[in-house]
């Protein structure tokens, strides 16, 4: 038996809800293979100004760096949101976070389910095959860099800083998953204008022979933003700095039809944390109809970070099963509408119970019956 400390920070508006379905699933992990997962609640965002006026209490980083893993909900509160003049914001907390536990890269994976290639705003040959992971920079660049304005606050500058060391982190990890995938790496930038573009392909370019099976194109942000939805699929692994990574994948969240689809994992010199790539919704907020799967699948990339990829993969094959069975929650706009609580639960029975085929069939014709 396998004991694991996961630091829970489900945060605000539909965080909680939805952190609590991917904890079942963990919890049916555990039952059907004998692990134990023990979660450490921390606060995290608007709820942590409301309860400590600080976004990111010590506590919490403290609990952050005692665990195996970080599991994360979302943040941000409207009163935040529509408040140019506060000083203090829940995203304060996710930045510091970030810097503190040394997250340096975020990955996101984006890929296509076949029920739910009607929701996607392309035409369906358009996103036939895709299968890509983008790899950000997640602690550098311009929204770490140097920032203020004039005297006169007429003119605002903000710097954006890479060094060798930072680029050449995360270019290794593109050039892993690369090697664990198709074998195709894609650097995207803007190196005909930008400098510090220029220094990312120069790193990229000395790793590149330490890679011979890995293919390595160079793509400026402009014609990536355009070939994101003229030939999706054409990509397998995009490394890029923070802002155009920030950008490209969310733009790459419509391809699979629905934010609530995404997972993500942001890899730490400390820990790594996981979490969907959607916001608080917080007028979702406590009426159970979110979208758990971004965050269960985020809890199935957590298992691969513990090297658990038996586990990880059965929780993703359950997602899979779901979607073929045309269960959801009303933004998949499924055959067979699902509350936030009632697909964590579903997805759950069918890990917990992954060997009896008929077993599990039977256990979802019975939730669909309860949901009908």
């Amino acid at each position: 038996m396998k004991k694991y400390k996961i630091a829970v920070l489900s945060g605000d508006g539909i965080g909680p809800e939805v952190v609590a379905q991917a904890i079942k699933v963990l919890d049916a992990v555990g039952q059907r293979y004998g692990h134990t997962f023990r979660y450490c609640h921390a606060l995290v965002g608007a709820i942590a100004i409301d309860q400590t006026g600080d976004p990111l209490p010590e506590e919490t980083i403290a609990t952050c760096l005692e665990s195996d893993a970080v599991l994360f909900g979302s943040i941000g509160h409207p009163k935040y949101d529509n408040d140019p003049s506060a000083k203090v914001r829940p995203e304060q907390g996710l930045l510091k976070l970030r810097k503190t536990l040394g997250l340096y890269a975020n990955l996101r994976p984006v890929t296509i389910y076949p029920s739910l290639r009607d929701l996607c705003p392309l035409r369906p040959e358009r996103v036939e095959g895709v299968d890509m992971l983008i790899v950000r920079e997640l602690t550098g660049g311009i929204y770490f860099g140097e920032r203020g304005r004039s005297e006169d606050k007429l003119t605002a500058f903000d710097t954006c800083t890479y060094s060798a060391y930072e680029i050449e982190r995360i270019a290794r990890i593109g050039f892993q998953e690369a090697m664990n995938r198709r074998k195709q790496l894609m650097l995207v930038d803007k190196a005909n204008v930008l400098e510090s573009s220029r220094l990312w392909r120069e790193v990229v370019q000395k790793m590149a022979p330490e890679y011979p099976e890995v293919t390595v194109n160079y793509m400026f942000v402009d014609n990536a933003a355009m070939q994101l939805i003229l030939y999706p699929a054409q990509f397998d692994v995009i490394i890029t700095s923070n802002m155009f990574g920030d950008i490209l994948s969310d733009a790459s969240s419509v391809l699979a039809g629905s934010l609530g689809m995404l997972p993500s994992s942001s890899v730490g010199s400390h820990t790594s944390l996981f979490e969907p790539i959607h916001g608080s919704y917080p007028e979702a907020a406590g009426e159970d109809r979110a979208n758990p799967l971004a965050t269960i699948l985020s809890a199935a990339m957590l298992l691969d970070s513990l090297e658990l990829h038996k586990e990880a993969e059965q929780v993703r094959e359950a997602v899979a099963q779901v979607m073929e069975k045309g269960l959801g929650t009303e933004d998949l706009k499924p055959k067979i509408k699902c509350t936030c609580s009632e697909l964590g639960d579903i997805i759950a029975d069918i890990v917990e119970d992954t060997e009896n085929h008929s077993l599990r069939i039977q256990k979802i014709s019975d939730r669909i019956s309860t949901i009908i």
